[in-house]
């Protein structure tokens, strides 16, 4: 076996913006590859056919869907961010929050210092968490 990778796939042709906010909000993250659908191709040209970033470290890979699907992405499962700082919980919270929705408001829930769930702008479910 190689290795596990979550993946994502979006439709509408967001991949490669999400991925792109993705790695500028998070440090030491980055775009690894994007390969492009080309005219006359299975896919809408210029859109997401297959592309590796990470965060932190962990890979993750992402296409754009051509097929229109009756679902989407689903909060039980989530990216789950450890943060360091009060600083870095709430920028990230806020950057992510913007044009989504609060599934839990950044706030002390009693197992942690601060915890934060939302679902982003792209449908994408974040945790974020600075631990006790």
């Amino acid at each position: 076996m190689g290795k596990v990778t979550p993946f994502l796939m979006f439709q509408g042709g967001k991949a490669e913006e999400a991925i792109n906010y993705y790695t500028s909000i998070i440090k030491d993250s980055e775009i690894k590859s994007i390969v492009r659908y080309g005219a006359n191709e299975a896919g809408d040209e210029g859109t997401v056919m297959q592309a590796v970033f990470a965060l932190k470290g962990q890979e993750f890979m992402c296409i754009d869907s051509n097929v229109k699907h009756q679902f989407s992405f689903t909060p039980s499962f989530s990216i789950f961010v450890t943060c360091e700082t009060e600083e870095e919980i709430n920028n990230l919270y806020q950057k992510l929050i913007d044009g989504g929705e609060a599934l839990m408001p950044i706030g002390d829930y009693g197992f942690s210092k601060k915890f934060g769930w939302l679902n982003d702008r792209f449908g994408v479910s974040w945790q974020f968490n600075l631990p006790l």
